[in-house]
């Protein structure tokens, strides 16, 4: 399983949507990449995937079809409502999940990052999913032909990267995603969403192609792997600014339909791309949200709150990773330890001694956004101040 998307299941009560939807359409695509393409293809279950799924019945009218599931390790062995295998939002995720994932073992392989035994048995899956992407896309009429070849000139692309952009390194990524959202209105009859689900889908292929370099950056040099920052001579600050940019313009574009409005999709698709940003921001010491937004890349600064002075500059401890680990950075500020609220002024004690456990993706928490929005326990969109319009 791989993805960027992770909902928080704890917010999903503020939209009023059952935090079980997601597993429901998750489970119907790893069921449907079984059902139609063998049990080794449940292991490109894709989690972005979910959202064609969930945008594509967020524009059908009425609740999507359901069946019962049964047993499953990952649920506990307990049965579930799923969404069926047949349904077109599934069928559109699963052809997604195929042909991405087809493209993400060649890349492995081409890059040396397995071992000689496996190269040409990972080759074969790869050309095997590739093939039943296209049959799966045949049956729900999206022609897939144009993102295939996208996919197939990323390679020719990375050897002429001192030539290109960053934008146009992106393309690819770009293409396949921008098809994908809009078919989602094809099948669902909205031929008004085409176009802005379309470019929405752009910009989040960009986000995605982006969040992997900068994520991946260390990694690959040290590996001497590709990296279109690298190659670009891309900064960290730019390329955060670059993501940001498309994070607003994906907003603009699906405002433009009545989705933005669904709960469902700000639930699964807007407040994740939210905290995606604002992780990564936080990870390469970028500022996030409004003035009282601190970076979490020193916590020893959230003291120059009350005691007017900036800490001397120290590198980095165990105590700086802990915070990522146990998942308790709230809305840009880390708390860790007792703090002042920077918002209001207040003296908490660490957010986890009362609430470990409720933290939503590993870095970011909904349970303490009420400190600076009103005290309802609101996540304001998806993030603590950050557009809310709250006066601290």
């Amino acid at each position: 399983m791989f993805g960027l998307l992770k909902p928080c299941g704890h917010s999903a009560a503020k939209y009023g949507v059952d935090p079980g939807q997601w597993q429901a359409h998750m489970c119907g695509l790893c069921l449907g990449l079984r059902d139609g393409h063998g049990q080794l293809a449940r292991s490109a279950t894709n989690t972005d995937a979910i959202v064609l799924s969930m945008l594509t019945e967020a524009q059908l009218e009425g609740r999507g079809e359901r069946t019962t599931a049964g047993p499953c390790p990952l649920r506990g062995m307990r049965r579930a409502q799923v969404a069926t295998a047949d349904s077109a939002g599934i069928m559109l995720a699963s052809t997604a999940s195929l042909l991405l994932g087809s493209a993400k073992i060649r890349d492995h392989v081409d890059d040396g990052d397995t071992s000689v035994l496996t190269r040409r048995p990972m080759a074969k899956v790869s050309s095997r999913w590739a093939e039943r992407a296209r049959r799966q896309a045949e049956l729900i009429g999206f022609d897939v032909e144009p993102l295939v070849a996208a996919i197939e000139s990323q390679a020719d692309r990375e050897r002429r990267a001192h030539l290109l952009t960053l934008e146009e390194l992106t393309v690819p990524t770009q293409v396949c995603a921008a098809e994908f959202f809009a078919h989602s209105a094809v099948l669902a009859e909205r031929p008004e969403n085409i176009a802005p689900l379309r470019e929405a889908g752009r910009h989040f292929g960009h986000i995605a192609h982006l969040a992997d370099a900068i994520e991946d950056f260390d990694t690959d040099r040290e590996r001497g792997r590709f990296n279109p920052l690298a190659a670009t001579g891309t900064g960290m600050p730019q390329a955060y600014e670059l993501l940001h940019q498309s994070d607003s313009s994906l907003r603009a574009a699906i405002a433009v339909t009545d989705l933005a409005d669904q709960p469902a999709v700000r639930w699964m698709l807007l407040d994740p791309l939210n905290s995606l940003v604002r992780r990564i921001g936080r990870g390469i010491g970028a500022v996030t949200g409004h003035a009282c937004s601190v970076t979490s890349r020193d916590s020893a600064e959230l003291r120059r709150h009350d005691t007017g002075h900036r800490p001397p500059t120290r590198r980095p401890g165990i105590g700086d990773a802990l915070p990522a680990v146990l998942g308790i950075y709230c809305t840009g500020y880390a708390c860790c330890a007792d703090h002042t609220n920077p918002c209001n002024g207040e003296r908490r004690p660490a957010w986890w001694k009362e609430h470990l456990g409720d933290c939503c993706d590993g870095v970011d928490c909904c349970s303490n956004c009420g400190d600076c929005c009103g005290g309802d326990g609101g996540c304001c969109d998806g993030c603590c101040c950050d557009g809310c319009g709250c006066d601290c």
